[in-house]
């Protein structure tokens, strides 16, 4: 039999997926096989195409009881019968059905478990041949996978039934080496042909968010990305999911529930609208789980942290089936650590089994706290072999944020651990480290060790960063049980003795008010920077950390050059003003960056004198975010202008602070800065055709009573 005229006849197709050939043509000379392929490798044709060519029925056990109808009707279309049996059909139809099976008809019979050991399917399946028994998403078997099904357990007794053995075929999509040990014993594959294909999805653009306002972050980023494409949503509870959907359509974006607590006819409703694009974002729980075949979801966000690694590469691995690029962004907060810990501690679970969730969830959070690579990441956790140590497209490898130097740090985190024992959590080491006066720290003595307080200006979010980023590191280890402790590794000692440095990224090592007030508060990073300047000044930057050999950032941090670059500095008292220079890197390399700026002024005939006086604003901006201080101009109804002249910043830097302020979640009416729908219409019209990169094209194109700021408003206010 020709397998590739059978291959363009009934699917289209004239080539193979990578390992879909040999694990068919394995099924074809009678070997069971076992496929893990990834999501969207072409799992099903491994089995719909022998099924086609062996004589008599193949038996598919499947858990995926919402979609099987859906897949009789694409093989269907395709020239294929086939039929299902679930809880879902009524009894004429489950009569009618069997009728047909014993008769011939079908060449595939989807089976939920559940059914294969009942009496009536039995007694049916003896008087037809069954060529092949194939199983999906055949990790469900094992009970330390993520997604145990007890009915599973009804395969192995089915087939050991059958006198006539056929030939037994298992998919999955996610399985580390010893689930996949663990599905071929339960099952009982026999001498099976194993076929790994890889869990890479290079498609998948893998991110991962740190964000106090969770809402704000989500709400930005759907608002200007993909705003006609489907998404998903995933949440930890039902309750965030019906919050979350509620916020998201008071701020007119479509978006439809999905969880176990919904009636059966609402969640139905809302999946079938999800995949006709009726509805652009399906919210959920992991209820909306396998097999979710819509090719064009083009991201997949999971708002609340998923309980393991497994789960996570699942529900991620949902975007994108078509081949194009989606984006998968986990957003992570302690919070969310918390509630999977009280999830796991509320199941009634052996020990052992316990146990393993408790460490599963913690690769997890490393996976959140890595500076490395998070594709290699994932494909670590599943055993594959890492080739390349920058994927190029995961948040990782493309970040360019400003790293620092945290070692000493790390080493007062590490000395702590070591001082108390390993005998403490987190919380506990982030309070003696900080100085607290709590009773138990008292009680138990921790006021006394050496490095009691020895952090004190640093918040606990910043030493927890510091924690996680060892752990995740392997610096430390977190013991994997209800209330885990902290421990040193082999390799701390490294870091001790000052023989390793370790590195973080900047802006999430945040120094406590105490420490740092002006860094907290005033932010002195401006929004108003030369953009072409800072390009010079980086420049500059690299060429003198090349003949250094130094990283960039130790020459001057990003955020400097930003300040150089938008106050301008004419002298040495004006650059020493600038946050981040100190007198030594002055000597060593103020005067080139002085006479970069210096010239970069004359050729832009740029008046440096009213520049430079930005980072020296009044002490009242060193009590307040700058971003604060121009909305509560807002709430007093002062005009775009009055802002500007009442905070002595351009109108196009305030409504660059409002845009911040909407991001943070404050609500931004923009219709008081424009509100002629003729004015807003006509901009609206220009920037769709020329685009909304450069606004003096779109200006020279629209009438003269139009202003730059109304440019702006309209676009901030479409989103366009």
């Amino acid at each position: 039999m020709d397998i590739y005229k059978q291959l363009k006849t009934y699917f289209g197709y004239d080539m193979f997926k990578k390992g879909q050939e040999k694990l068919i043509k394995g099924i074809l000379e009678g070997y069971d096989v076992l496929g893990i392929m990834p999501t969207g490798g072409g799992k099903s044709l491994c089995y719909q195409l022998p099924a086609v060519i062996l004589e008599g029925v193949t038996i598919v056990v499947s858990p995926l009881i919402s979609l099987m109808k859906d897949q009789v009707d694409a093989l269907q279309e395709m020239g294929i019968e086939a039929a299902c049996i679930n809880s879902t059909l009524q009894t004429s139809e489950l009569v009618e059905i069997m009728q047909e099976i014993e008769s011939n008809r079908y060449k595939i019979v989807f089976v939920a478990p559940e059914r294969l050991n009942s009496n009536s399917f039995m007694n049916m399946i003896r008087h037809i041949k069954v060529s092949l028994i194939a199983i999906d998403e055949a990790h469900c078997i094992s009970q330390w996978g993520h997604d145990f099904r007890p009915s599973y357990l009804e395969i192995p007794r089915f087939i050991k039934r059958f006198k006539d053995r056929p030939v037994v075929a298992a998919f999955t999509a996610t399985a580390t080496k010893e689930i996949i040990v663990e599905i071929k014993a339960l099952i009982g594959l026999q001498k099976p042909l194993e076929v790994t294909t890889g869990f890479d999805r290079p498609n998948l653009f893998y991110q991962v968010v740190k964000e106090g306002n969770k809402l704000a972050y989500l709400t930005n980023y759907l608002s200007n990305h993909f705003q006609e494409e489907s998404g998903i949503i995933y949440c930890a509870t039902r309750k965030t999911v019906e919050a979350l959907v509620k916020k998201l359509k008071e701020k007119g974006i479509s978006a439809s529930g999905y969880h176990g607590g919904m009636e059966t006819e609402v969640r139905q409703r809302n999946q079938e609208s999800f995949m006709f694009n009726r509805t652009r974002i399906i919210v959920a729980t992991n209820a909306f789980g396998m097999g979710i075949d819509k090719p064009d979801v083009r991201f997949v966000i999971h708002y609340n942290m998923p309980k393991n690694m497994e789960a996570y590469y699942q529900e991620a691995g949902r975007g994108g089936r078509d081949g194009e690029e989606s984006h998968c962004i986990l957003m992570y907060s302690p919070s969310d650590v918390v509630k999977q810990k009280l999830m796991i501690a509320g199941e009634e679970v052996a020990a052992e089994r316990e146990a393993l969730q408790y460490k599963n969830l913690q690769y997890l959070i490393d996976f959140c706290h890595t500076n490395d690579c998070l594709r290699n990441k994932i494909l670590g956790y599943f055993g594959e072999e890492v080739t390349k140590e920058n994927c190029g497209k995961c948040s990782n490898c493309l970040d360019q944020s400003e790293m620092m130097d945290i070692t000493v740090e790390a080493q007062k985190v590490l000395s702590c651990i070591y001082r108390v024992n390993q005998r403490y959590g987190a919380n506990i080491v982030i309070q003696v480290l900080r100085g607290s006066k709590n009773k138990k720290i008292l009680e138990q003595g921790l006021n006394q060790v050496s490095t009691y307080n020895i952090m004190k200006d640093y918040s606990e979010k910043a030493i927890r960063e510091v924690i996680m980023t060892l752990s995740a590191r392997n610096y430390i280890h977190i013991t994997t049980d209800k209330f885990p402790v902290l421990k040193l590794t082999s390799q701390s000692r490294e870091v001790l003795q000052g023989k390793v440095k370790v590195y973080h990224k900047k802006d999430l090592i945040e120094k406590s008010l105490s420490e740092n007030k002006k860094d907290v508060l005033g932010k002195k990073i401006t929004d108003d920077y030369d953009e072409e300047l800072l390009s010079l000044l980086k420049e500059l930057r690299h060429t003198i950390a090349g003949e250094h050999n130094l990283p960039p950032f130790m020459i001057f941090h990003d955020r400097t050059l930003k300040e150089m670059a938008s106050c301008f500095p004419q002298s040495q008292e004006a650059f020493l003003k600038i946050s981040g220079v100190g007198m030594k890197k002055f000597e060593n390399y103020g005067e080139k960056f002085l006479e970069l700026i210096k010239d970069y002024c004359i050729r832009k005939k740029i008046d440096a004198s009213l520049q430079e006086d930005k980072s020296h604003k009044s002490n009242e901006e060193t009590e307040y975010s700058r971003y604060q201080l121009t909305y509560n101009c807002y709430l007093e109804g002062l005009s775009l202008e009055e802002i500007a002249s009442k905070r002595d910043f351009k109108p196009a830097t305030i409504l660059q602070h409002l845009v911040r302020c909407q991001q943070e979640g404050l609500e931004i009416d923009w219709r008081r800065f424009m509100d002629d729908p003729a004015k807003e219409e006509a901009v609206i019209e220009v920037v769709k055709k020329i685009g909304a990169q450069k606004l003096k094209p779109i200006k020279e194109a629209l009438p003269q009573d139009i202003s730059y700021e109304d440019i702006r408003v309209v676009i901030i206010k479409n989103a366009l």
